[in-house]
C-alpha cells in the first residue's frame, strides 16, 4: 500500500519513490531497490498502478507510474479498514515459550529483555523534541509499542513467578488456563 500511497500525490519513477518511502517510513529500515520496482511490477499487472511514460531529464530514462483508479479506490478501501494484529505475537514471546519447553529461566529472558527495553525508552525520551514530524511520530509509535511490551514482561513474570510451571503441557498448561484453580481429575 505504501506505493499506492505515494503515487496518490501524482506520478513518479521508482528511484523517487524509493526516496520518498525511505524518508517518510525507512527508520533503519530502508528499501533496497529491487524491491520497488518488483512492487511496481506487480501493482501494474494488478492494474493498480500504470505505466505513463518517462521522466524528462539527464542521464538514463526512468519510467514514470501512476496510480489508477483502481489503485486508489483499494487505497482508500485500505485506509478505511481497521485492523487487529496479525499473527503470534513477537519474537520476545516465542523465546520465553521456548526457554520452558527448554527447562531454561523465561525470568532471564524478560529480565534481559526488560533492560534493552528500558535502555531504548531512555534513548526515545531523550530524542522527543529532535526530527520532524514523522520522526517524532515513529519515536511516540515505539514508546507506546514498547510500554506495551513492559507491561507485558511484568504479567508474564509475575504469572511464572506464582505457579510451578512445566513446560511439557503445552502453552496453555505453561501460562494457565481458563481452568486455573479447578481441581484436575484424570478418570
Amino acid at each position: 500500500m505504501a506505493m499506492l500511497a505515494l503515487l496518490d500525490a501524482g506520478p513518479a519513477h521508482g528511484w523517487a519513490l524509493k526516496q520518498r518511502y525511505d524518508r517518510l517510513l525507512g527508520q533503519g529500515r530502508e528499501l533496497k531497490y529491487g524491491q520497488v520496482y518488483a512492487t511496481l511490477a506487480r501493482l501494474e499487472r494488478d492494474g493498480l498502478v500504470q505505466d505513463v511514460g518517462f521522466a524528462p531529464g539527464e542521464g538514463a530514462e526512468r519510467r514514470l507510474y501512476a496510480i489508477t483508479g483502481r489503485g486508489v479506490e483499494d487505497f482508500d478501501t485500505w485506509l478505511a479498514t481497521p485492523g487487529l494484529p496479525q499473527g503470534r505475537p513477537g519474537e520476545l514471546f516465542t523465546k520465553v515459550i521456548l526457554a520452558l519447553a527448554a527447562g531454561r529461566s523465561p525470568a532471564a529472558v524478560l529480565a534481559a529483555q526488560q533492560q534493552v527495553y528500558l535502555v531504548r525508552m531512555r534513548e526515545l525520551t531523550a530524542a522527543r523534541h529532535a526530527g520532524d514530524a514523522v520522526d517524532r511520530l515513529a519515536g511516540d509509535y515505539e514508546v507506546a509499542h514498547l510500554e506495551a511490551d513492559l507491561k507485558w514482561i511484568e504479567l508474564a513474570g509475575a504469572r511464572l513467578a506464582a505457579k510451578a510451571l512445566r513446560a511439557d503441557g503445552g502453552a496453555a498448561a505453561v501460562l494457565g488456563s481458563e481452568h486455573d484453580g479447578e481441581a484436575r481429575h484424570d478418570g
